[in-house]
């Protein structure tokens, strides 16, 4: 795995939390001080929820196992497609459609719908419809690939979540909680650990840490999917233990 420097954490501004009256106190744990009325994050507690979260991470990729990246704030949709891309994994960067994981059969009723439109224009029958029906059809094409076109080869639902700021994507956590999907999530001070199997505690609002963190966890993914032996893996393979790092 890509070594972590702390050093780096400082530079991306990693320990940055939020403005001390808009704090949730079950982050207590995760803070070091307060200065200037900003909360400022411990380092080692990011350290420590990193390095359990690429254990984690790096062993259910492993066993074949799916992670799904999601991140739809304005700072972490880049960051976010660029490292699920990176380790070829799926991700939700633009609008989590309720339902995602909990009516996953409909979603890729959809997946298939965007199929069809896009066989329409590669084939040129798009052409044969009126100016109308193909601004119609096109629209419709365009809205199914803005939302759903990082997970159109998600062929089953994910062992794991990589959530950045849980409290933006209560829905997503909503879902996965209720199927025992693990969330692994890059949490501020703003936000609740207890909704999280697996808090990385530091500033989810900065393009540069949400980049850094991503990348070490794309880097565990990468670390995971080398040690997966050369044999077909089972459709279903059991759920792994989160890890602890005393």
């Amino acid at each position: 795995m890509a070594e972590i420097v702390v050093k780096d954490f400082l530079e991306a501004g990693v320990h940055f939390g939020h403005r001390a009256s808009r704090w949730n106190p079950k982050m207590r744990p995760y803070i070091y001080a307060r200065r200037n009325q900003i909360h400022i994050i411990d380092l080692k507690e990011t350290l420590r929820g990193l390095l359990r979260a690429k254990k984690y991470l790096a062993k259910v990729v492993s066993q074949g196992s799916l992670v799904l990246f999601v991140g739809t704030k304005r700072q972490a949709a880049d960051p976010v497609q660029a490292a699920a891309t990176k380790c070829g994994m799926p991700y939700v960067n633009e609008r989590w459609l309720g339902g995602t994981l909990t009516n996953f059969r409909t979603i890729r009723s959809r997946l298939k719908r965007l199929e069809e439109l896009e066989s329409l224009e590669t084939t040129g029958t798009l052409v044969t419809y009126s100016k109308k029906r193909q601004s119609t059809l096109n629209r419709e094409r365009k809205k199914i690939f803005t939302n759903l076109s990082g997970i159109r080869n998600m062929n089953r639902l994910p062992e794991a979540l990589i959530i950045v700021d849980p409290r933006r994507e209560g829905i997503a956590v909503k879902e996965a909680r209720l199927l025992g999907v693990k969330i692994v999530a890059l949490i501020d001070t703003d936000s609740d650990p207890d909704v999280v199997d697996l808090p990385i505690p530091g500033n989810d609002d900065s393009i540069r840490s949400i980049d850094l963190i991503l990348t070490h966890v794309a880097d565990a993914i990468i670390d995971g999917k080398a040690a997966l032996p050369e044999q077909p893996q089972k459709e279903s393979p059991g759920p792994a233990p989160v890890p602890s790092i005393s």
